[in-house]
């Protein structure tokens, strides 16, 4: 046998020796006792038994049923700990899982048990599943776990439960996967690979208090895009956060968030630092917002700060005062790049449903203001007030080729151009546009002045009004998605023509100064389409100008050397001639895609010009008479030319394709009528003469009558 004895270290008294002596009999009986105690617990933990006595008491308590199909485990060292494997827990009365998780862990330190206090040291759950609804009556599927029983309270002899304490050394939530649906919208949203940690947490209910550290979210996932789907990433960070009755504080908050996919990417990351005030009303001294992506070869970044106060009982969010920078660079615009400065307030009611925004921004030589407000949010309204002193929209187009104003329109026809007005069905909107100086497609306007208002699925710009080339324009616009249908009604007053249709089409066809009018519906899938249902009216009244493509009076002269021949002369319009005019007018009825005419007036010193035909809009061509008459002849040779065709109507049809008319003067018609007024001359003449010698016998007759 062999003994051991303590041996006293030099120096040492009895009396500290005895006392070590007690203090390690008291320590070996304390872990003898908590051996024990473990040993106790192992025998009396009964796995089944227990699992069972949970069931019957959450099926009791909740009407849902709980499953714990994985083993449940005790542990003791180096923390008493409880470990449960795979669990799920159905919906209230109904067997449809509610949330299901593959292993949960709960820890709690063993020193403070001692002591008679709990502190968890860890709570640990992987592979949660959950899904959140809320059904069509507003109701959710987790209100019997987060409310007690209805009108329960604390009766005689009863305490009420003692304010919650937490003292949680860490949180981990690993790989879960939330779903929320919502049944009164019809949409569901799915949070999948979602991880969430902490550091210690601490919690006071009595005190009304809460600290977290190294608070941490990441998650990442799929989603649908134009191309596949997107690869996303999301993440929160927050290092320490506290929260009490008098203040909060955080030293800042991170969130960024990333999206990857075929041919774009973007990322984005808002900061907050200085977060300070009550958890009612916190306040935070900046808060930075920076995102920058790239979409093909358009690559943009976005630099945003403001300071952010918050009132979280009532649900509001104040933005005040805005600043930053947008900076696009593309390829396909003219300048390359684009930097907008900018500057505003936003204000956000998430209880009322309103929200308010002020932007203000300064680019080349363009000043816009822009006010925009929410109404509500479910459906969207929404009022704005956009106000730009002056706008050149052709240094931000990508330059048109050579030749391309002349054939858009045969462009357009031949191409299938969809109309898709479906973004109108759930927009209610109401506002103002107005723009001082506006160019547009070479189209210049000023002072323009719209009106606009969207609901139930129409959009109508009334009313709508500009100064444009000299003149004014008065009207409106109307769009229905219902049927895909425009309703355009316009007056143009005191316009010069000319440069109105060379810069909104391209042409050179027509000249003068005075007034259009405009009153025509149609409805289509498609540009094409919509042009061959055009109906309504139009009208124009134009004085002091010219028709492009042929000049009248130097045909008709070339006509006298032809009278004799029946062949028709046939030219392409030459944009070099021209007919002039002091007034022109005519009107016309759309139906079909094809505008109607037959009364023409053209007026000139020399010429009448009246006339009828058919305009086909859906097909882009033209097949109209005109008939032309000479009224007046001025002096000299060409003035002897035009008065042997005074009072003569000489056909003239112009047809063909918009892009390239020509004219035909039909001399077959001409031939005939010159000789039938050739005859009547003739007869006029033989009876003028026969009149006259009847007259001068009649005058003999009488002289020898009374002998003078």
């Amino acid at each position: 046998m062999v003994a051991l004895r303590l041996m006293r270290p030099p120096g040492m008294k009895n009396g500290s020796m005895n006392l070590l002596r007690r203090a390690g009999i008291a320590t070996g009986s304390v872990a003898i006792l908590l051996l024990a105690l473990a040993g106790v617990l192992y025998a009396l933990f009964d796995e089944e038994k227990i699992k069972q006595e949970l069931t019957q008491v959450v099926l009791a308590k909740t009407q849902r049923q709980l499953v714990i199909s994985g083993p449940l485990e005790l542990s003791l060292w180096p923390n008493v700990a409880v470990r449960l494997g795979r669990t799920t827990l159905s919906e209230s009365g109904s067997a449809t899982p509610f949330l299901a998780f593959e292993q949960a862990r709960l820890s709690v330190a063993v020193l403070p048990l001692l002591k008679k206090q709990v502190s968890v040291d860890g709570a640990e759950i992987e592979n949660l599943a959950a899904t959140l609804i809320r059904y069509k009556d507003g109701r959710l599927n987790i209100a019997d776990l987060t409310a007690g029983a209805p009108g329960q309270k604390v009766g005689a002899g009863e305490t009420a439960s003692a304010p919650l304490k937490l003292d949680i050394g860490h949180i981990r939530l690993a790989h879960a996967r939330l779903v929320w649906r919502d049944e009164t919208s019809g949409k569901t949203t799915t949070i999948s690979d979602l991880d969430f940690s902490t550091g210690r947490l601490l919690a006071d209910g009595e005190r009304k208090t809460l600290s977290v550290e190294a608070l941490r979210l990441m998650t990442e996932g799929d989603l649908p895009g134009p191309q596949g789907n997107d690869r996303f990433t999301l993440k929160l960070e927050v290092p320490q956060l506290a929260f009490s009755p008098e203040q909060s504080r955080s030293e800042s908050l991170a969130l960024s968030a990333t999206l990857t996919g075929a041919g774009r990417n973007l990322a984005a990351q808002l900061t907050l630092s200085g977060l300070k005030g009550s958890p009612e009303a916190p306040e935070a001294a900046k808060l930075d917002f920076n995102a920058e992506g790239k979409q093909g070869a358009t690559q943009f970044k976005a630099r945003l700060s403001a300071s952010l106060a918050a009132n979280l009982a009532a649900q509001s969010f104040r933005l005040e005062p805005l600043a930053g920078r947008l900076d696009l660079v593309s390829p396909g615009m003219p300048m390359k790049q684009l930097q907008l400065p900018l500057r505003g307030q936003a204000r956000l009611d998430l209880k009322q449903q309103t929200a308010a925004l002020e932007l203000g921004t300064q680019f080349d030589e363009s000043k816009i203001d822009a006010r925009l407000e929410l109404a509500k949010f479910t459906p969207l309204g929404m009022n704005f007030d956009l106000s730009i002193d002056r706008l050149d929209l052709d240094r931000y187009f990508p330059p048109q080729a050579a030749g391309s104003a002349a054939s858009a329109g045969t462009t357009q026809a031949n191409a299938p151009s969809p109309l898709d007005f479906s973004a109108l069905k759930n927009l209610d909107l109401t506002g103002t546009i107005r723009i001082g100086a506006l160019k547009v497609r070479r189209l210049e306007l000023a002072r323009l002045d719209a009106r606009l208002k969207a609901a139930a699925g129409r959009l109508d710009i009334a009313p709508v009004s500009a100064s444009l080339y000299q003149g004014t324009a008065n009207g409106s616009l109307g769009i229905d998605a219902n049927d895909n249908g425009v309703v355009l009604r316009q007056r143009l007053n005191n316009v010069s023509i000319a440069p109105l249709l060379k810069d909104l089409l391209g042409k050179d066809v027509l000249e003068g100064r005075g007034n259009v009018t405009l009153d025509v519906n149609g409805r289509g899938k498609t540009v094409a389409a919509m042009k061959q249902t055009l109906a309504g009216n139009a009208a124009l009244a134009l004085k002091d100008g010219a028709v492009k493509g042929i000049n009248l009076a130097q045909r008709l002269r070339e006509i006298k050397a032809g009278l004799g021949s029946k062949q028709e002369v046939t030219q392409a319009a030459r944009s070099s001639e021209k007919t002039d005019f002091a007034e022109l007018s005519a009107s016309f009825r759309i139906a079909g895609g094809v505008a109607h005419n037959d009364d023409l007036m053209l007026k000139s010193p020399f010429l009448r010009v009246t006339g009828a035909g058919d305009i086909d809009l859906g097909h882009e061509r033209l097949d109209y008479l005109a008939k032309a008459s000479v009224v007046a002849t001025s002096a000299g040779q060409e003035g002897k030319d035009l008065a042997q065709l005074k009072g003569i109507t000489i056909p003239v049809r112009l047809f063909g394709p918009f892009a390239d008319p020509a004219w035909k003067i039909e001399l077959g018609n001409l031939v005939t009528e010159a000789a039938k007024e050739k005859i009547e001359a003739k007869v006029s003449e033989k009876k003028q003469e026969i009149q006259q010698k009847a007259g001068d016998k009649m005058k003999d007759k009488l002289k020898g009558l009374f002998g003078k």
